[in-house]
């Protein structure tokens, strides 16, 4: 739906004339000609029996009588275009904004985007996917789904996943390399790691081998990459092992893409948190509700 002003006639020019103080800049902000406003507005003043503007060199200002014209004019053009926003809201789909990052965006929402829309037929989902933790700009977002510790969020944020990493492989690469469930053997192997900062919030490889007891020095057959997609994709491509995020790579550990090589590493209080907006819309309500209820699903079905 086109957000251009309604044709208001001969009222838009004249506030514009008016607030401007200009019909130069009046014509440009219209996208009319400066001799088509000027007209107008001659128009306007024999209708009245009056002068409206001052006009000089420098532009033009109200006289008194156009100030009286303006003070209404100004008031009926912003009431009507309040009133032709609410409009074109009525007749618009209603948006939701998932603001979130590749990882999440890649694997878990992206491939249920169709069963939301099954639900919510009427709703857009637009899904900001970023390597930044928290959205820019001042509509930025209706929910936010990051990853974290509890103490980075509100007290209403809801924790949808706690963070649990588990080495995984391509099954070919498993098999090649004679791998079962001894992490010794693992830091033998070409690491796939998730690039990060100098304080990561994630669990990394020395985390694992820290929590494993075992020792292990970066390779020079390990690969850095920046996308938790891309890391992914390594694996599966035989390219090393890489630490996959319950959640996340469940998909592909159901369908054999990708095989768990060695003993989890858990930290309950991190993990994905959910967040929602400000003042969130009811379709935004009902894409929180929707995705709380995955959540749980995805938990039942792994207990059973």
């Amino acid at each position: 739906m086109s957000e251009r002003p309604l044709d208001l006639g001969w009222i838009r020019v004249f506030e514009a004339v008016g607030r401007l103080g200009s019909l130069t800049m009046a014509a440009r902000e219209l996208g009319l000609s400066q001799p088509a406003v000027s007209y107008t507005m001659r128009m306007l003043e024999e209708q009245l029996g009056t002068p409206l503007l001052l006009r000089g060199h420098r532009g033009s200002t109200l006289a008194p009588p156009g100030q009286t014209l303006y003070r209404a004019a100004a008031a009926a053009v912003g009431e009507l275009d309040i009133a032709a926003r609410a409009i074109r809201r009525m007749n618009r789909r209603p948006v939701v904004r998932l603001f979130t990052d590749y990882g999440f965006a890649s694997f878990w929402m992206m491939p249920r985007v169709a069963a939301f829309r099954r639900v919510r037929p009427d709703t857009e989902v637009h899904v900001i996917a970023s390597a930044s933790t928290d959205p820019r700009g001042d509509d930025a977002e209706d929910v936010a789904v990051l990853f974290g510790a509890r103490t980075d969020f509100p007290a209403h944020a809801t924790q949808l996943l706690e963070e649990r990493v588990v080495p995984v492989c391509g099954p070919r690469f498993a098999a090649r390399h004679q791998l079962g469930t001894e992490p010794g053997r693992i830091g033998a192997l070409p690491l796939l790691h998730l690039e990060s900062t100098p304080r990561p919030r994630w669990f990394g490889w020395a985390d694992w081998f820290a929590a494993n007891g075992l020792a292990r020095q970066p390779s020079s057959n390990d690969l850095s990459l920046n996308t938790y997609g891309l890391v992914v994709q390594a694996a599966i491509a035989d390219q090393g092992v890489a630490l996959g995020w319950a959640g996340l790579i469940d998909g592909a550990l159901a369908d054999g893409t990708l095989v768990a090589i060695g003993p989890p590493l858990v930290r309950a209080d991190h993990g994905y948190w959910l967040r929602p907006g400000p003042d969130p819309s009811p379709a935004a309500c009902d894409l929180i509700d929707w995705i709380e209820r995955e959540m749980r699903a995805d938990r039942d079905a792994a207990d059973s």
